[in-house]
């Protein structure tokens, strides 16, 4: 093969051109994850922006035990906002399938790369946490954030829409505007600008990188450690706890960490005195039968509910949850008492109760 330049090309483009060659791959594989995440809602699974139907909200709920930044009041706030949740989820997935597309065919590629360095870093915030065996959604956030940054930098060169619409229009390749948003050749910016954005850019990726890594996994200056919110391990977190004389207990339940794949399960609740006697016990059976009534849950999406053998909580449930006493004529002594929660993997969660 012959490396004899050629006499169309400048010989100031020519390494941009190159480089974006070997970018190519790059660039393709982010325009695809994202414009795949579009066109599963929009083509293929549009149940998943269906209201009617297990739609995204469900999954935005489930991130907000481990999101970052406050994240997760904001997410809380539009669970409780429909208008303005399904709109965000519309443009969200807009942007996903637009940006996509664009980066696949070169179009504006650093104006498509820049939306996705914004899709990268609200999904880690968001979704960062998750993942049951390793952090799957923190390994996809952090590559697809540090392709974005590189494909920002090096334009769409060689073999895109950007580079056609310069052959089209000379004019193009000297306008700052065209440049900045796509372009085949550099920014329009000096040598030693260039390379001070560059290096901004990358230590603004290494740490987002490796302070997000160490939240959630430690393994940099501190030993590993499973996050501040297992996304494997489920639990519940019980608080606002109210007991009556005849035995009836109501408390407010948050499932706050744990695999969204599955929900958790508590197969038996018990109400024990200071003294260590179990004074009521509900065992699967009777809190499979627990009415609908007696759960008021926080959001219209993930519920805690009686399933077939107990309680079923999805992570990012949240609920106030009564339970009617088990025994007639009950009449508890004023004191201290504890309700015990018993998950399926015997985990216990526990909440002080005064009478």
């Amino acid at each position: 093969m012959s490396t004899t330049q050629s006499p169309a090309i400048p010989d100031t483009l020519r390494g941009w051109r190159m480089a974006a060659i070997a970018l190519l791959a790059v660039r393709f594989v982010q325009g695809w994850i994202y414009w795949g995440g579009g066109t599963r809602r929009f083509i293929y699974a549009p149940s998943k922006i269906d209201p009617s139907g297990h739609w995204m909200a469900y999954k935005f709920q489930t991130a907000m035990p481990g999101a970052l930044l406050g994240t997760d009041h904001l997410v809380a706030w539009l669970l409780q906002h429909f208008t303005l949740l399904y709109a965000g989820v519309i443009v969200f997935s807009a942007v996903e399938l637009i940006a996509g597309a664009m980066l696949i065919i070169g179009l504006y590629t650093r104006l498509a790369a820049l939306a996705t360095i914004g899709l990268s870093f609200v999904l880690m915030l968001l979704f960062g946490w998750q993942g049951a065996t390793c952090i799957d959604e923190w390994t996809m956030a952090a590559a697809n954030f540090g392709m974005g940054i590189t494909l920002f930098l090096a334009g769409g060169g060689a073999f895109s829409i950007d580079s056609w619409l310069t052959k089209r229009n000379p004019n193009r390749a000297t306008s700052k505007w065209f440049n900045w948003v796509g372009g085949a050749g550099p920014l329009p910016v000096s040598e030693v600008a260039f390379k001070r954005l560059a290096l901004v850019l990358f230590w603004v990726t290494v740490g987002f990188v490796v302070l997000t890594y160490n939240h959630y996994r430690g393994s940099v200056v501190t030993p590993f450690h499973g996050g501040p919110v297992s996304p494997a391990k489920h639990h519940w977190s019980l608080s606002q706890g109210q007991l009556d004389a005849d035995g009836t207990v109501r408390f407010h339940a948050y499932v706050d960490a744990g695999t969204p794949a599955e929900p958790s399960n508590v197969l038996r609740a018990s109400l024990v005195s200071a003294g260590g006697q179990i004074v009521e016990e509900w065992d699967g059976m009777l809190l499979a039968r627990t009415p609908k009534a007696a759960f008021k849950n926080d959001f219209a999406y993930q519920k805690i509910h009686a399933g077939k053998f107990g309680l079923v909580g999805p992570v990012g449930s949240q609920a106030m949850v009564e339970f009617a006493p088990t025994q007639p004529n009950l009449n508890l002594s004023p004191g201290q008492y504890t309700l015990q929660l018993v998950s399926v993997n015997g985990h216990v969660w526990t909440l002080p109760l005064t009478r």
